[in-house]
């Protein structure tokens, strides 16, 4: 009886802590700041409330449960091409920088805090050096960043993560062992790194085989791709190979070969679900961040709070100084070092690098990492300044977050960044596609509907309508209207649009109640609206 109410008490506070996440997220698309540090600063308000327990977790399930669905919805989004495309910086930042903060952060630990030793260091480094794509990329949201700017810092956040969790195995390893051999770890480094991408790159063709030839329902195929991080990375961490790499290259796969094996609805089914999923883990964790604090303040022995304090504030300092220098080296250093790069690529310029550098917000892996430290060594004693890292590494997450998440929009319009390389507007792209498709479309009807065409009203009007589409396509992509006006009258033709999809939404309820048709018909003119509207919006 005892274990079944520990059970509805606990999933009484997951579903209130879902509540309260909702709740903070309304509250922060009121006053427009990025949810995560909304639900960060909230989680804290609600440690801090009289009577609310401290909530623990084991870290092993916030690294199986949280971050392969995490890892595979950026992969999932992540446009090959792009991130092929800018790849020596997204591995120079992914791999070098986190090598180099953590190197840094050893260095400087040492020398200002008692009895710490290198490894615990390098350990602290490992926790503490990977930014977390989803707090930059929901500030960057709605800001005019640099294509190339958003490229590397979600491609970096694919391959960063597996950088610092390699970190800190094999500082774990060293100061349970107390040996460390170089050529050894970076061998091991290696063998996992390549192996993990094996890994996922075989389950992903399997997967896509069945997803292609077998599951031809979204019934089948969503739950699919729901369990795919889940087994790339089990398996690989079954082998003790990289089960983040083999979630990346996995996701990454199956993302770029998706239209193989995905229709209209089983795409809109599937990207609805992730969208869902990857909002509630992302909030859960968050929101987790600020519950944490009042636990790790009563388990801190051995340092007053001002100690504490003021080493994290010391190596928040550290970690922001060193990723912005660093960044600037990985940006400009191959340029220095080669004319070819320097003919083919153009200048980041001063502004774009020091973003990317700003933009370094720590996350739920630093969280999970530092949570994944044991609490004993293998001789029973406990683990030498477990509760002061894992301290410093909320007053870093809480820094960087909060401060440099907050700052991060003043200074990109501060600053006035301007696209760099020739990308062309999406809203131009899209709109001479359309014109594209338009056009094959009414050569179709001409050569195989002629006849029809003459013979039937019906015929005659879906050719008029897709005419109608043409004009309006050439319309905006005329060169004739300069760009002020041309961006004018697209905001005024959507305002217009999306007025005429809320009338017909309107009209729609209305009849609803008339009872007059049948719900499915309802129902399916309802979807149609959906993606009417859905369109509109990335219009």
């Amino acid at each position: 009886m005892g274990h079944e109410n520990l059970i509805h008490q606990n999933l009484l506070l997951i579903l209130a802590l879902f509540f309260a996440m909702a709740l903070l997220y309304v509250l922060s698309q009121r006053f427009r700041i990025s949810y995560p540090i909304f639900l960060v600063i909230g989680g804290l308000g609600i440690s801090l409330i009289p009577g609310v327990r401290p909530i623990s977790i084991d870290p092993d399930l916030i690294f199986l449960i949280f971050l392969p669905p995490l890892l595979f919805e950026a992969a999932w989004y992540t446009s090959w091409n792009d991130f092929w495309k800018w790849k020596r910086s997204i591995f120079s930042l992914g791999f070098g920088l986190v090598i180099m903060t953590s190197l840094a952060v050893a260095f400087f630990s040492v020398n200002i805090i008692p009895g710490f030793t290198f490894a615990l260091g390098c350990l602290l480094g490992g926790i503490v050096s990977p930014p977390d794509a989803v707090a930059a990329t929901s500030v960057l949201k709605g800001l005019k960043m640099p294509r190339r700017g958003l490229v590397i810092l979600e491609g970096e956040s694919l391959v960063n993560d597996a950088a610092s969790l390699t970190v800190l195995r094999f500082a774990i390893a060293a100061i349970l062992t107390s040996q460390f051999v170089f050529r050894v770890a970076a061998t091991n480094f290696m063998i996992l790194s390549v192996m993990g991408i094996f890994v996922g790159l075989v389950i992903a063709h399997l997967l896509y085989f069945i997803l292609r030839y077998w599951a031809k329902s979204s019934s089948i195929t969503t739950p699919i791709t729901l369990i795919a991080p889940y087994i790339m990375y089990v398996v690989a961490e079954y082998f003790n190979w990289s089960g983040v790499l083999a979630v990346v290259s996995g996701g990454l796969f199956l993302s770029f070969r998706s239209s193989d094996f995905l229709n209209y609805h089983t795409r809109l089914q599937t990207q609805e679900v992730w969208a869902t999923v990857g909002f509630l883990l992302n909030g859960f964790v968050f929101i987790l961040i600020g519950l944490e604090l009042k636990q790790i303040i009563h388990s801190l022995e051995g340092y007053s709070i001002e100690e504490a304090i003021r080493y994290a504030l010391v190596i928040s300092v550290i970690v922001i100084v060193i990723r912005i220098i660093l960044v600037y080296l990985a940006l400009f250093l191959p340029r220095l070092l080669s004319s070819k790069i320097r003919n083919e690529e153009r200048s980041p310029g001063l502004k774009l690098p020091f973003v990317i550098g700003w933009a370094g917000m720590r996350g739920v892996v630093s969280l999970a990492s530092a949570l994944a430290i044991p609490i004993t060594l293998s001789d029973g004693t406990d683990f030498p300044h477990r509760n002061l890292i894992l301290f410093i590494t909320f007053i870093v997450i809480l820094v960087t977050l909060v401060f440099q998440g907050l700052t991060l929009p003043f200074f990109i319009k501060f600053l006035k960044l301007k696209e760099i390389d020739d990308y062309r507007p999406e809203v131009e792209q899209l709109e001479e596609i359309r014109l594209r498709l338009s056009k094959d479309s009414l050569n179709y009807m001409d050569k195989h509907y002629g006849k029809e065409l003459q013979e039937y009203e019906s015929m005659a009007k879906i050719k008029e309508q897709i005419m109608r589409s043409i004009t309006m396509s050439e319309l905006n992509l005329s060169e004739q209207n300069d760009e002020a006006t041309a961006r004018s009258e697209r905001k005024l033709n959507r305002k217009v649009l999306q007025e005429l999809v809320k009338l017909r939404r309107s009209l729609l309820h209305t009849i609803r109640y008339e009872k007059k048709y049948d719900d499915s018909v309802i129902r399916d003119m309802e979807h149609s609206l959906d993606l009417e509207e859905a369109r509109l919006a990335k219009y």
